[in-house]
């Protein structure tokens, strides 16, 4: 009986043990599950199985879109989840390990991270993570970082300042006569940065016809009440290499503690390059205005800001007139899309260099010009207005005009008993080569060869005044390139017995051209390859089809250009200045009508060349279709 007892009383303490245990365990839990730490244990393979209160809120999701799913879909930087995870799968334990989470409304929390892994028989339970949310010590340490690095960038910024106005101060004590002198000072003046210096000999370096300017002004403004800032502009030659440099100076007066022994505060600033600058100014502009031709400034939108006095002289108008009002006061109606043209060209940073126009007068008269035009920059390279050079060429262009009509005349008037002589040139041919007289026939073949470059000479300088005219016709139609070139390689033969002339297969090519205009182009190109290739060679012509296109080219084996002559080559009456063919016959329109003729074919001549190795010459053309 009385073990009963005994053992009833045991039951009792354990259920009373229990239920405490069960209490401490429910408490426990609640302050794992409340705990303002967030926590979450995860599995093996990193899924969450459990997180508490504090996690969720931390986060912002709800269990059902926290708890079972991987930890990584949480985690801001894949290569860090990653990291974690095998480390605790190595049995090691993170403290304070720096990650990234991310949360349900799209922030990111920077946290540190402590955790280890419940092991059970040597199987991976779970983890036991707790995270430390830091996001704003991070966001501190971050704007701190920026501020740091601003005020770093404002002190360089300052230092820049100060060192690129090379400003020095000093000071004047006239009771002791010592200056004192800070380092941007004292390298304005040359003088060495260990050494005190006295106003006497401060008073040396001045310049001998500012020195004693400078020093009554200095003693004047010690003895002043009216507290002013002086300003004085001198030269001085500096201590150590005698450099006359200009110098600017601004001071004024002040007092030390006992209100009675004053002296002088001031600034130092070398101004010689603005100096020569403004001197070169002075120049310039007395340049401008004593200049023939019109000088004029405007803005990028057109208004006038600047009239020499050659500009009044050209166009009527005083600069008072004109200055403030539009360039296109000047500009016929008829040319006003050409100035567009040229803005646009400007705008981009480019030149127009003796551009040919005409302009009118105050007083309505026609006039015409020869105009370059260059954009002007400020000292960071942008276009802020434009500067223009304006050349009246009117008598010229008349001259020209009454010299193109004279050759078109002398030509046209030419052209008529040439074409008689090849006629019966062509005749005695034929009978000679009737009566089988072999040196009739070679003598008259090259007879009509050189009446050929009688009559193509003739051709150009005809064409030559259509276009100084206006009246150059190009009548595009459809023509198949290859029996053209054919022709065109057919007559070359009787132009030279030197040469072999070569025509590369261009069977197929349709192109859109004027036939005339482009059989003169390929005329031209042929005689300058055999004219320019004066011991013979191979001289081919031909063509390449690329993308759409065709690539027409003539090649030789002469004596070749040198670059300074190509980029001249085009100019109308340029003629290469070389020994080797001074006696070659040429005016020098032959490759500038070239030129022309293919801008009105939308396209342009290109040269490659080497001295003494030979010249290719080529232009594209459009092609239509092709049956290859």
């Amino acid at each position: 009986m009385e073990d009963f007892e005994l053992l009833r009383g045991k039951i009792a303490q354990y259920e009373k043990e229990n239920k405490e245990l069960a209490l401490r365990l429910e408490e426990l839990n609640d302050f794992v599950e409340n705990a303002s730490l967030p926590l979450h244990w995860v599995n093996a393979e990193g899924i969450i199985i459990w997180a508490n209160q504090a996690e969720f809120v931390s986060l912002g999701y709800t269990r059902e879109e926290y708890i079972g799913f991987p930890i990584s879909n949480f985690h801001a930087d894949q290569e860090v989840i990653q990291d974690i995870l095998y480390r605790l799968t190595n049995n090691q334990t993170l403290l304070n390990y720096p990650a990234r989470l991310r949360c349900k409304n799209g922030d990111i929390k920077n946290v540190l991270i402590n955790s280890s892994v419940l092991w059970k028989e040597g199987k991976f339970v779970h983890t036991r993570c707790f995270t430390r949310d830091v996001t704003p010590l991070i966001q501190e340490l971050e704007r701190k970082a920026e501020l740091m690095h601003d005020l770093e960038q404002n002190e360089t910024k300052l230092k820049i300042a100060i060192e690129s106005t090379n400003l020095g101060t000093w000071e004047w004590d006239p009771k002791a006569n010592i200056l004192f002198w800070s380092e941007e000072c004292r390298n304005v003046f040359g003088y060495p940065a260990a050494e005190q210096i006295t106003f006497d000999e401060f008073s040396k370096m001045i310049h001998p016809e500012d020195r004693s300017n400078v020093i009554q002004s200095m003693h004047e403004s010690i003895e002043s009440d009216n507290g002013e800032t002086n300003s004085l502009t001198y030269r001085i030659h500096r201590f150590n290499d005698n450099e006359m440099r200009w110098i600017k100076a601004q001071w004024r007066r002040s007092f030390k503690t006992d209100r009675y022994a004053s002296l002088l505060i001031g600034t130092t600033l070398d101004i010689t390059d603005v100096k020569y600058a403004e001197e070169k100014s002075a120049k310039l502009a007395a340049i401008v205005n004593s200049s023939n031709d019109a000088v004029i400034s405007k803005t990028l939108n057109g208004i006038i800001t600047s009239w020499n006095d050659s500009a009044e002289r050209t166009f009527g108008y005083s600069a008072e007139e004109i200055i403030g009002q539009p360039i296109m006061k000047l500009i016929p109606p008829d040319r006003e899309e050409e100035e567009i043209q040229i803005l646009s060209r400007l705008s981009k940073g480019e030149r127009v260099d003796h551009f040919e126009t005409r302009r009118i007068t105050k007083t309505g008269k026609m006039i015409d010009v020869s105009l370059t035009i260059s954009p002007v920059k400020d000292p960071e390279g942008k276009i802020i207005g434009l500067s223009k050079i304006a050349r009246d060429i009117t008598e010229r262009k008349q001259e020209e005009q009454r010299k193109n009509d004279f050759v078109a005349m002398v030509s046209h008037e030419l052209k008529t008993p040439l074409t008689a002589l090849t006629g019966y040139l062509q005749l005695l041919l034929m009978r000679s080569r009737k009566e089988g007289d072999e040196f009739s026939v070679k003598s008259l073949i090259r007879a009509e060869a050189q009446t050929k470059k009688m009559v193509a000479m003739i051709h150009d300088f005809l064409s030559l005044a259509r276009m100084e005219e206006g009246k150059l016709q190009i009548e595009k139609r459809e023509v198949e390139l290859h029996p053209l070139m054919m022709e065109i390689a057919e007559d070359a033969k009787f132009l030279t017995s030197l040469h072999t002339i070569k025509l590369i297969d261009c069977e197929g090519i349709i192109i859109n051209a004027d036939r005339d205009k482009i059989g003169q182009v390929l005329m031209n190109l042929v005689s300058n390859a055999i004219k320019y290739s004066p011991e013979g060679g191979l001289i081919t012509l031909g063509c390449e089809r690329q993308n759409g296109k065709v690539k027409i080219y003539v090649s030789d084996q002469g004596i070749g250009i040198s670059p300074n002559d190509q980029k001249r080559l085009f100019e109308r009456f340029y003629r290469v200045n070389n020994n080797g063919i001074k006696t070659v016959p040429g005016f020098g329109i032959g490759l500038y009508l070239v030129s022309e003729i293919l801008r009105y074919h939308d396209s342009e001549i290109v040269v490659e060349s080497e001295e003494n190795v030979g010249s290719v010459f080529y232009f594209y053309l459009q092609t239509l279709s092709s049956s290859i």
